[in-house]
């Protein structure tokens, strides 16, 4: 409570400035802001309208004022309850918000200046950097500097989209450099000592992950999400969210953003018309690129999975329970989705056409209302057209629960596909049928069996 006292003291001491209030009513106008008492926001929505707002807010003891990315014609009427076409309405625009979040400044220094060189490589050169107030940076652009239309969409309704897709692009895009040049501040040994986590938690992909300890928002960035404003007092450090000249990153220093040293000037320069639309065209393709090579993996590792595939005799009673029951005949709707699956599922396991003519003609019949024979033999001629690739995987879209076939097992839960299963299962009965296999099976049950003896004497 001393503290909570002390920090109030200052804050309204620092809020009576003139020129504090004027900064932060002009970042305010358009944009939702909530003043912070402390431990807890005040009530949502609010906004500041005069510079005269600060100084009343600090009086009820008000110690840091947040505002939202986004530009409302009338933050006043935001509520919870609002659908994202309601909100759209009312969205005028956002600003792009870079949050640099850290707990070692000089790493956050790091990363906040490549963020930059990032920026100006773009051809992006009015953007605003400032103190957290922490141990770490904003970088701020004005919505101005976008176009107004991408792809046949409204920019403006392009959030959180938008803002997102920006932030991961510029993280993918410095990420080499910014572990490099963090180990060349600490060794991954003392970068361990100083967060307390394992070497290995540190790496991915056999290098150093600088994004395992500091983290540039993305995930956070959603619709009314709030960020400290400039010259608003930090709580825990009792410093200011100072702003500062992207050549000042490398040298700065907590001491410059004590209260009593602090000079307002803007945070965001004006922009100039669409100077950032080649950051936000390049991010979308960026998008694509990764979205394409992702799909590309993922056909070639199917691919590699089912010419694999070798099962000599295909048994009902290794299938998994969701093909079971589409084999049981569709009792409802999805009859079209499940000839889908089962044409992929019998082609993975080396079924003929012919044999999975066969098992469909028959299935056919077992339907609440069965196809039309030529809509069978038409899918079957595309097939034939195409290379054997696996069925859709385990909770894609909730593919089987939509067809109201998924029953998992115990089973189920350790595969992604319902070939998988097939295999594992095929595994476990060849496993037991071996002579090894049948003593390691009898000695885990026996296992199971002591350990289960064992809880329960535990319990009683």
């Amino acid at each position: 409570m001393e503290k909570a006292e002390r920090l109030r003291r200052l804050a309204y001491s620092y809020y009576s400035r003139r020129d504090i209030q004027a900064a932060l009513a002009e970042q305010a106008q358009s944009k939702e802001v909530v003043p912070f008492y402390f431990d807890t926001f005040g009530k949502r929505p609010d906004t500041i309208e005069y510079p005269q707002d600060v100084a009343n807010l600090a009086a009820k003891g008000a110690t840091s004022f947040h505002c939202s990315e986004e530009l409302w014609n009338e933050p006043l009427e935001l509520s919870t309850e609002l659908r994202p076409e309601q909100l759209n309405r009312m969205r005028i625009g956002w600003d792009l918000i870079l949050d640099i979040d850290c707990k070692f400044l000089e790493y956050s220094k790091v990363a906040a200046w490549l963020l930059c060189e990032a920026l100006y490589f773009h051809g992006v050169r009015n953007f605003g950097v400032k103190f957290s107030g922490g141990s770490g940076f904003h970088i701020g652009l004005k919505f101005r500097a976008f176009p107004s239309e991408v792809n046949n969409v409204k920019t403006k309704d392009f959030f959180p989209e938008g803002p997102r897709l920006i932030a991961a692009y510029l993280k993918d895009m410095i990420s080499a450099d910014l572990g490099k040049r963090i180990l060349e501040l600490s060794s991954l040994r003392d970068i361990a000592n100083a967060t307390g986590k394992p070497v290995e938690v540190l790496m991915s992909q056999g290098r150093f992950n600088p994004f395992s300890i500091l983290e540039i928002d993305t995930i956070l960035i959603a619709p009314r999400h709030l960020y400290r404003m400039a010259y608003s007092l930090h709580e825990r450090t009792g410093l200011a969210s100072i702003v500062i000249k992207p050549e000042q990153i490398k040298a700065f220093h907590p001491g410059w953003a004590k209260p009593e040293r602090v000079f307002a000037k803007p945070f965001m320069p004006e922009p100039e018309h669409e100077e950032a639309k080649e950051l936000l065209v390049q991010a979308i393709d960026w998008k694509a690129r990764k979205e394409a090579a992702r799909e590309k993996e993922e056909i070639k590792e199917k691919k590699k999975i089912v010419s694999k595939i070798k099962i000599e005799k295909l048994n009902e009673e290794m299938f998994p329970p969701c093909l079971k029951l589409i084999l049981q005949g569709m009792k409802q709707d999805g009859r079209k989705r499940a000839v889908f699956v089962l044409i992929n599922f019998f082609r993975a396991l080396g079924l003929s056409l012919e044999e999975i003519d066969a098992k469909l003609r028959e299935w056919n019949k077992l339907n609440y209302r069965p196809l039309k024979e030529n809509y069978i033999a038409t899918q079957l001629n595309w097939f034939k057209k195409q290379d054997p690739k696996l069925p859709p995987n385990c909770g894609l879209n909730a593919y089987y629960l939509d067809l109201g076939v998924c029953q998992p097992d115990f089973i189920c839960k350790k595969i992604k596909n319902p070939v998988n299963y097939v295999l594992r299962k095929t595994s476990i009965a060849q496993m037991q049928n071996s002579e090894k296999g049948k003593k390691d099976y009898e000695f885990k049950k026996r296992r199971r069996r002591k350990t289960a003896r064992a809880d329960k004497s535990k319990v009683f």
